[in-house]
């Protein structure tokens, strides 16, 4: 069993901790669990009380290679005894250089291209439309519903849940266009009984057309410089684009010149059992956006893209003081080393695939379980308080969520309903690992079941 409790969770100095930083910190950050880490390795957590805990959030996707992998900190002991920051704009470095060559090595597309590094993933989503808008000398940015894409104002702007993200701090940036994204769970007529398959090609083809009308005639491909999108959504609640979809996306775009990006913040670097979701959508983007699993835990982020459109801004156009820090390069290449090298792809592979037949037994036994879907581990499901209605359960998340921290498992939650359980466990978790984190969702999601009056099926 990796799972230990020796207190009640949050723990006495947990407690204390949450007190002292209610004091000094503003309430604006939030917190999934009021539990303080001391330490942390691969997919186990140690909180400041002793207890050992299953980590099925990574860090909101960050720690795809688990906590502290070895070779990736001996990468950051060894960088940070040489030097820490010189500034890539000042003093430029070999491993800054090193890992753009490796970015545009690995990210989908068979044509030049050039990647500038960053430090979050709202800085590579901010460059990106800086990119895009020099390049094509066009002003209009299109995104879609229930995307997340950042905190910072042009982000902000292309994030579509208001609260808490965008919540009292309007105006936000213009000649951006919000578009339908296809989630066929909650569209518009959607009923259940109704072949998914067929049903969700009929949603991406009434998307396309909203899509499609929106540039033509309430925009103009003249006034259009980029389309961005997730390949799964990640805030938006874990809903994967349709390779269908994708490929009407691709040819629009192609057909229209306009410069289509892929953020690829969560959903890169093995968490959909591929190194990239475009890369099982048959998607080659113009532009692609990497951060999270990118650095193995040190900040970093990156835009990837054709090499023409990186090269439109003039020399200096876009930079930063610790943009592509040296020690995060380090750390980001020993990634990259552990992907191309080792076995983690097949890893996730795996998982995803005990993932997904795990959580559509849930589906099958407990009626507070509406929806199952994602691509590879990156996946989720919805809490409803009525199958028939589809009547989101946000408390219902978050009681699941507080269940599962108090019997030694982290989850998060997602979703413009804020009902989404979305799974992020380290991909190399062991399979004693997943199954024991799994019982304990078992067990919180027969709490909420009996919560309703519901009795789970056989």
């Amino acid at each position: 069993m990796s799972i230990k409790l020796r207190t009640e969770i949050p723990g006495p100095r947990s407690r204390e901790l949450m007190t002292a930083r209610q004091h000094h910190v503003p309430r604006g950050p939030f917190h999934v669990t009021p539990i303080f880490v001391k330490s942390a390795k691969g997919a186990t957590i140690e909180d400041v009380d002793g207890n050992l805990l299953l980590d099925f959030a990574s860090g909101i996707g960050v720690n795809n290679v688990g906590h502290c992998d070895g070779s990736v900190a001996a990468a950051v002991r060894d960088q940070a005894e040489n030097f820490m920051h010189v500034a890539f704009n000042v003093t430029p470095y070999e491993n800054y250089i090193e890992l753009c060559k490796r970015l545009n090595a690995l990210t989908p597309g068979d044509f030049h291209k050039k990647t500038f590094l960053a430090n979050s993933g709202a800085e590579a989503v901010e460059n990106a439309i800086k990119l895009a808008r020099a390049y094509t000398k066009k002003q209009a940015v299109v995104c879609f519903d229930h995307a997340f894409h950042g905190r910072t104002y042009m982000a902000m702007t292309l994030t579509s849940k208001a609260k808490p993200y965008k919540m009292g701090f309007g105006p936000f940036n213009p000649e951006v266009y919000r578009t339908p994204f296809p989630y066929p769970y909650r569209w518009a007529g959607n009923a259940l009984g109704v072949s998914p398959a067929i049903d969700a090609q009929a949603v991406d083809d009434q998307c396309f057309a909203e899509f499609k009308d929106l540039v033509i005639n309430r925009i103009t491909p003249y006034d259009c410089a980029a389309v961005i999108v997730e390949p799964v959504l990640g805030e938006g609640g874990f809903i994967p684009m349709s390779p269908y979809f994708a490929a009407k996306l691709r040819a629009f775009c192609s057909e229209h010149k306009i410069v289509l990006i892929a953020d690829e913040i969560q959903s890169g670097f093995g968490r959909t059992g591929s190194l990239f979701a475009c890369e099982q959508l048959g998607l080659v983007p113009d532009m692609i956006t990497t951060a999270k699993g990118l650095g193995g835990g040190m900040p970093i982020s990156a835009v990837t893209g054709k090499a023409e459109i990186m090269d439109a801004a003039c020399e200096g156009g876009i930079g930063g003081t610790f943009g592509g820090s040296p020690v995060s390069c380090a750390a980001a290449l020993a990634v990259c080393d552990l992907f191309e090298k080792g076995d983690i792809l097949k890893r996730a592979q795996h998982l995803g695939a005990q993932i997904h037949e795990t959580l559509l037994d849930l589906e099958k036994k407990h009626a507070v379980v509406g929806n199952v879907r994602g691509l590879g581990t990156m996946m989720g499901f919805e809490l409803v308080k009525d199958r028939t209605t589809k009547e989101p359960w946000a408390d219902g998340a978050k009681q699941l969520t507080k269940f599962c921290y108090e019997h030694g498992l982290i989850i998060m939650t997602a979703g413009t309903y804020g009902n989404v359980v979305r799974l992020l466990m380290p991909l190399v978790i062991s399979d004693a690992e997943l199954s024991e984190g799994f019982e304990i969702l078992k067990r919180g999601l027969a709490e909420l079941n009996r919560h309703l009056g519901h009795k789970p099926s056989s």
